[in-house]
């Protein structure tokens, strides 16, 4: 049997640390291995990823491509069914009712009701996106689908 204080790591398992710096016997004293003068032997010193001593960096040489739609994207906030199960019977559910219940933070461009768990409520849902499962469960729990549009 083997007791935890007794436990030892396998003979060569452990190398010493390089202690630099320690006096000219061990090899890496004075310099510590750096080399005398210059950015790189400095402490913090040496240049930064990329940088090619003042030449043109290769992340710069090499062309620009292709096309990035980011500016243009569509953020579209989405909403699970079973999250709407806190709002009683028959309350008209709008966009600014999510809000003001803290359910949707920021609408961006606009909500989808996402089919994700079960309804058990009978609500009026207006959203500017509907999944076909969220319609199909707002309904058959005896609800109402409107889609709003963004104008207004």
């Amino acid at each position: 049997m083997v007791f935890l204080n007794e436990l030892r790591p396998a003979p060569g398992a452990r190398k010493r640390p390089n202690r630099k710096g320690q006096g000219i016997g061990s090899g890496q004293g004075k310099t510590a291995g750096r080399g005398s003068k210059g950015q790189k032997s400095r402490s913090g010193g040496g240049v930064r990823p990329g940088f090619e001593g003042g030449q043109m960096p290769l992340q710069r040489r090499l062309p620009k491509r292709g096309f990035t739609n980011a500016p243009f994207k569509k953020r579209i906030t989405g909403v699970n069914v079973e999250i709407l199960n806190r709002f009683e019977n028959g309350t008209i559910v709008s966009p600014m009712e999510l809000k003001s219940s803290r359910i949707v933070k920021n609408m961006g461009d606009g909500i989808k009701i996402l089919g994700q768990g079960e309804l058990t409520r009978a609500l009026t849902v207006q959203a500017h996106f509907f999944s076909k499962t969220a319609a199909e469960k707002i309904v058959a729990a005896g609800g109402k689908v409107e889609v709003i549009s963004d104008d207004e």
